[in-house]
């Protein structure tokens, strides 16, 4: 039960909707009795009005049968109206649960799971679920008592035809299932098709340029046609079985029918029952046939929603971080603030560690740049220091506080991040630097885009500073990096993060972030990261990174004479500037 998200949602809502729970149960009962009303009056008024040729009380029978229909319509509409809003309640609480899962599920989920599948989870698999009300166990449900009151009657009109109507009740359900099974396989190869054709058309589209710059369109336009005749095919034979299936039941009720009649006739009369009651059994196998029909589909979509509900239950079992101190209030103080690590080690997945046995202070207002070949480890460094995912072994501390058990909204106090690219959020541009937090100020906002060099630009628009953004292209690339440093800073955070912010830029914009970033600088502890080693911004100490482990800390000078690495770097490029 405990990580049972999907019974903990349904036995929510179930408390939440008592009053609608029960209109829903007295729904499914009403639909199920009423429907056996109107076979019963079809027998009464031919036993003992058309035959006996009474036609009094004729009219008030008509009214009954008419109301009954009525009332099998009226409570139809209420068990499906019910069912849909409880059964989107419900996808709407597994949703929610999951949405809250997320943000506190492991970091190493996302190492193994990619954004398309955590996306099927939360639609897909909760669809196939809210499947489960809405044409599963509450329409088995009704269905299998449909089935039970239709063969009850019919065995109160005579044993001999309830017994005949066992015999063909599984036969006909086979074959019902049989084609069930044939139409799903050949439904899920077609969606299967389906989804290869609507990506190639995205692909297509997002790839449009690299296409016909390298004059791809015969070899894209071939595959298309290769997808949609594969979709015209699984196509095919969804319309085979879904075009063959209506005439074999019909068919096959045919059949039932006749026989009941031929058993029924005066030569053999082996059933032994009234002209009436054959009338009303007929009514009756008539209607047995659409639960029959219904009940294949219905477990086809139980089995379906059994799977989301496996996925979703694991999803919502999978480890979480440890929880946050939303109620820590870190008193800083610029002066004396210390960023220790202790013996720091993190891994997506076992076996294979990304950092190992990191152990590094750094004191306050002190510049360090991490550097090191891709692929060691600098940028998850970062994401452990700004507590956004927690070591598997060892602490990163501020002032002796393990930055993981910081509230965001502390961390952000402490914590300014800049890196390769700049999210543009629906807003003003005041909105893109303070992020809509009410506690910054509109002051701190314009004195942040002061120092960074934009706030002439920015004066230069229709709004000024209460422009809205509706595209990210009212900003260079160059202009986008200042925004994310007055983002960054418009807190007077102590401690600033810069990963490799000059990357795709070219060397005019690059000098003038360089220079914003020396002003950073200033009563700041900075750490960043860099591959180029000609835009290391002036800092008072550098570290190698390798392997996940740190390889060499010193000054520029020391790690010229000491490190043969950092020395065959400076002079590779040295001889690409030449």
């Amino acid at each position: 039960m405990k990580n049972n998200l999907v019974l903990k949602s349904i036995l929510k809502v179930i408390r939440k909707n008592i009053m609608f729970t029960s209109l829903l149960l007295i729904g499914i009962i009403g639909v199920v009795l009423t429907s056996l009303i109107p076979p019963q009056i079809i027998k009464i008024v031919i036993d003992e009005h058309l035959i006996p040729k009474k036609y009094e009380n004729l009219l008030i029978l008509a009214i009954v049968y008419f109301i009954a229909v009525l009332f099998i319509g009226v409570f139809d509409f209420f068990k499906e109206a019910l069912i849909t809003i409880l059964g989107q309640n419900v996808a709407t609480e597994i949703r929610n649960g999951m949405m809250e899962k997320l943000t506190k599920v492991n970091a190493k989920f996302f190492s193994n799971n990619d954004s398309g599948k955590v996306v099927s989870r939360f639609t897909n698999d909760v669809n196939a679920i809210n499947t489960l009300f809405t044409s599963g166990i509450v329409g088995m449900m009704i269905d299998l008592l449909k089935i039970i009151g239709i063969i009850v009657s019919i065995w109160f009109f005579s044993s001999r035809l309830g017994v005949l109507t066992l015999i063909f009740l599984p036969i006909i359900y086979l074959i019902t299932r049989l084609f069930q099974k044939k139409m799903l396989i050949a439904q899920i190869k077609n969606r299967i098709i389906v989804g290869n054709v609507n990506n190639h058309i995205a692909e297509s589209i997002k790839n449009a340029k690299m296409i016909k710059s390298y004059s791809k369109e015969d070899y894209m336009e071939k595959n298309y046609k290769e997808y949609l005749i594969q979709n015209f095919k699984t196509i095919e034979k969804v319309n085979f079985y879904e075009s063959i299936f209506p005439p074999i039941i019909q068919l096959i009720r045919a059949v039932v029918i006749g026989t009941i009649v031929v058993l029924s006739s005066n030569e053999i009369n082996y059933l032994g029952i009234s002209l009436g009651m054959i009338a009303a059994t007929i009514e009756l196998i008539s209607n047995l046939f659409a639960p029959i029909e219904n009940l294949g589909m219905e477990l086809q979509n139980i089995q379906q929603a059994i799977s989301g509900i496996q996925r979703v239950n694991e999803f919502y079992d999978e480890s979480e971080d440890c929880k946050i101190n939303n109620e820590l209030k870190l008193i800083i103080n610029r002066e004396d603030i210390n960023l220790d690590f202790n013996n720091v080690g993190f891994y997506y997945n076992q076996g294979h560690n990304i950092l190992n046995q990191i152990n590094l202070q750094i004191i306050a207002n002190e510049k360090v740049t991490f550097i090191g070949r891709t692929g060691v480890g600098k940028s998850t460094l970062f994401k452990l220091i700004l507590g956004l995912i927690k070591p598997t072994e060892g602490l990163i501390t501020v002032n002796g506080i393990d930055v993981f058990s910081i509230s965001n909204k502390e961390k952000r106090q402490i914590f300014g991040y800049v890196d390769q690219s700049f999210n543009i959020i629906k807003g003003t541009v005041a909105d893109q630097i303070s992020l809509q937090d009410p506690s910054i100020t509109r002051e701190a906002v314009i004195k942040s885009l002061e120092f960074v060099g934009l706030s002439d630009y920015i004066n230069s628009l229709e709004n000024g500073y209460d422009t809205y953004i509706k595209h990210d292209l009212l900003f260079s690339q160059g202009q986008k990096q200042l925004l994310a440093i007055a983002r960054a800073t418009v807190t007077n955070p102590p401690i600033l993060l810069f990963d490799e912010i000059t990357a795709n830029l070219d060397s005019i914009t690059e000098d003038k972030i360089i220079s914003v970033l020396q002003k950073a600088s200033m009563n700041h502890t900075i750490l960043s990261i860099s591959h180029r080693l000609s835009t290391i911004i002036e800092c008072d100490k550098i570290v190698i990174l390798e392997n996940g482990m740190i390889k060499n800390i010193g000054t520029k000078e020391q790690l010229i004479e000491a490190d043969e690495w950092y020395r065959k770097h400076i002079e590779l490029e040295k001889l690409t500037w030449r």
